[in-house]
């Protein structure tokens, strides 16, 4: 599961003690809610078949997955079906390598969701091992799912974004500059991500 409130709250403050723009921003904007998703393939999945469409067109697109392959949707489910029966779920060409990519990996052995590096570059290496999820989509698995304290989603316009609004710069600060400017923050860099997006359109900042 993805951080609690009480570990945000107890890493931004760790944060605003340090930082006085945060502790300005945190007294406006307040603390975000957590964000939460289940940990393991089914997450990983479902982001697979959220990319690039709409919120309403990826739950379509689940709700007919689950209805021909079952509510656990398991891989070797999936792996027996053909282009055909996953292209009628609503399954592009494209999104189902990377869900047979994900499901192989899973049904062999070869990826164990629930045993990942506990080094975080190490656990982000495991999973850009799957076709379609890159550095951002690990990242956020990462984050969301196995609440890991220090995921810093540098790459994310929203975080980027969020930050230069924060700190008062006058331009949005780019993914280095943005890595750069967190890099003091560790280890609570996680919680600072999920702030970053409770800023990005606060109308109180």
């Amino acid at each position: 599961m993805g951080l609690t409130s009480e570990q945000i709250t107890t890493s931004l403050d760790w944060i605003a003690a340090r930082e006085p723009t945060i502790a300005q921003a945190l007294e406006r904007c307040g603390y975000p809610e957590p964000r939460i998703r289940e940990r393991g393939y089914r997450t990983l999945l479902r982001t697979i078949v959220g990319q690039q469409v709409s919120v309403a067109s990826a739950s379509s697109v689940w709700r007919k997955m689950e209805a021909e392959l079952g509510e656990d949707i398991h891989p070797a489910q999936l792996l027996a079906r053909d282009f055909d029966a996953l292209r009628a779920c609503g399954l592009s060409r494209q999104k189902q390598g990377y869900a047979r990519s994900l499901c192989e990996l899973v049904h062999a052995g070869e990826l164990d969701l629930e045993n990942l590096p506990a080094d975080d570059e190490a656990a982000i290496a495991e999973l850009t091992r799957i076709k379609g999820i890159g550095r951002w989509s690990a990242e956020i698995y990462l984050l969301f799912a196995e609440g890991r304290p220090d995921i810093w989603p540098a790459g994310d316009l929203a975080v980027m974004a969020g930050m230069g609004k924060i700190l008062g710069l006058e331009e949005r600060p780019d993914e280095k500059a943005t890595r750069a400017l967190a890099e003091g923050w560790r280890p609570h860099r996680g919680a600072l991500a999920i702030f970053t997006w409770h800023c990005y359109d606060n109308p109180a900042l």
